[in-house]
């Protein structure tokens, strides 16, 4: 039987919004953190919302980020919703009690490469998160050139500051709902934990979040100066523009974003290093660059003198995290030894250290040794380089996800994005079910969940910190395990390895 909802209002510095509740969670949705950025102010940093007169309905998902559509193979796994509409820099909040005090907070920034995505993906219904005790919100930010086009006018990383908006609107208005704005966690996914361990680094950030957890993305992928220029210019030659922002502002949102989807594809469809330079192996053209303005140093130097320090964290990554893209389309079968050699000196591992991923997966093929190199090489080793630069001097903790070992989930395993739904205990979707398997595990979600709820109220997940000599990295499935570095032969082997330079 459906609960029976009815009407909650709450006041905000901008106006009156109502909401629904079903007694037990009370949802607040589409709420604008910014004004529409579209018109003048469209390619340029966020402005204040508008207050409006009367009360404001917050019932409906608000309207989505102009974007692409996911490529076919992803479609499935990653369910999208596009709304449309101009007020798309909104959020979404669930509180047990908006007349409560207090509450600790979660604001979550999707993944999605940075081109894709919304607060509004079912699987991160935020109503397990108050039902625990947690104000939990979702957010929009502009995606593709809309958020991160840089042409080296000063005005690039919008969807950063697109964030730190979000997170501004938090401070002011949190309370209205229950929560404590000193009790702020920021989190992040793929893409979004990229944006959390960025946004950790700026000095801009300071005070607007107390905790941080980065799932799946660490701050070495980012752009330098010259490769976000060097994209801006590529997206400007794709559309016959002068490469300038007055140029791409005469360009209709849809038409911008499939045009940026374009480049994205040149770059993953023919990641030509003479072309696009570290692009050719991250494969994310469109991201947050070291624009010298509103990011003025890359994330790992900004730790290393101190940025972020008083700011606990917790980082990981899934298992199997590289499965998520070879076993999608297929591709994880035509793997042979001759592309595996040429993808891990590609991603500079070296010889000795393939051959011990090959020791260490006895009757693997070479299509399941290359999915775990490439997932190190992306997720694990990014969020072991901030660990090991905060370790001494911050707190950070380290997770890994490793639901399912029995690869249960149509082959996948703990792969990319298999543990949103066991975060967000959003398991019971049916949506989510064509990544994490028709029989999703009801112990897993609880663990992982009532993890994440522990580090949100206390700042600790329950197991010790990570420090560089001690390495202690607890183990997420059906029970939490702390082991000691549980792969830590194979990261060794990859500091040699080419990874991003953080100068």
């Amino acid at each position: 039987m459906t609960p029976t909802c009815t009407r909650v209002r709450v006041t905000l510095h901008s106006g009156v919004v109502e909401g629904s509740t079903d007694g037990s969670v009370t949802r607040f949705l589409g709420i604008p953190f910014a004004a529409a950025p579209f018109g003048a102010r469209r390619l340029a940093p966020p402005q204040p919302v508008e207050p409006w007169d009367g009360v404001r309905p917050a019932l409906e998902y608000g309207p989505t980020a102009p974007k692409a559509p996911y490529p076919p193979q992803f479609r499935a796994l990653l369910p999208e919703i596009d709304i449309p509409g101009e007020e798309c820099l909104n959020l979404n909040i669930w509180t047990p009690d908006p007349s409560a005090e207090g509450l600790p907070v979660l604001v979550f920034i999707h993944g999605g490469a940075f081109v894709a995505g919304s607060g509004s993906v079912h699987q991160y219904d935020g109503s397990a998160f108050a039902s625990d005790g947690v104000v939990c919100v979702t957010i929009n930010y502009r995606l593709g050139a809309e958020g991160f086009l840089h042409l080296g006018d000063g005005e690039a990383n919008l969807g950063l500051l697109d964030q730190l908006a979000a997170l501004e609107w938090v401070q002011q208005n949190i309370a209205a709902f229950g929560g404590d704005p000193g009790a702020v966690t920021l989190a992040g996914e793929s893409a979004g934990a990229m944006s959390v361990t960025t946004l950790l680094s700026m000095e801009r950030s300071r005070g607007l979040f107390a905790r941080a957890i980065a799932q799946s993305g660490g701050a070495l992928h980012i752009l330098t100066d010259e490769l976000g220029r060097t994209v801006g210019l590529r997206l400007a030659e794709r559309l016959a523009v002068e490469p300038a922002r007055a140029a791409l502002r005469r360009i209709e949102p849809a038409v911008l974003a499939c045009a940026a989807d374009e480049v994205v594809r040149d770059v993953q469809g023919m990641p030509d290093p003479a072309r696009w330079g570290f692009l050719a192996l991250t494969l994310t053209p469109f991201a947050p660059s070291v624009d010298g303005e509103v990011l003025s140093a890359h994330p790992l130097t900004a730790f290393r003198s101190g940025a972020g320090s008083s700011v606990p964290l917790l980082t990981g990554w899934n298992r199997d995290e590289g499965r998520f893209f070879l076993v999608a389309d297929g591709t994880i079968d035509a793997v042979d030894d001759a592309r595996l050699t040429a993808a891990a000196q590609s991603y500079g591992l070296p010889e000795s250290g393939l051959e011990l991923y090959r020791r260490n997966r006895p009757g693997a093929s070479a299509g399941d040794v290359l999915a775990a190199v490439f997932g190190d090489w992306m997720f694990a080793m990014p969020a072991i380089r901030v660990a090991e630069v905060r370790g001494r001097t911050a707190k950070t903790w380290v997770y890994r996800f490793d639901h399912p070992q029995d690869r249960s989930n149509h082959g996948f395993g703990p792969a990319h994005a298999t543990e949103l739904p066991y975060v967000f205990d959003t398991i019971h979707q049916r949506p989510t079910r064509a990544l994490i398997g028709d029989s999703p595990s009801r112990e897993v979600a609880d663990t992982v969940h009532g993890t994440w709820v522990r580090f949100i109220r206390e700042g600790d997940p329950g197991w010790p910190a990570y420090r560089p000599d001690e390495r202690c990295v607890g183990v997420l499935a059906q029970d939490l395990r702390q082991e000691v570095d549980p792969a830590s032969a194979e990261r060794r082997a990859w500091d040699a390895a080419r990874l991003p330079s953080s100068t």
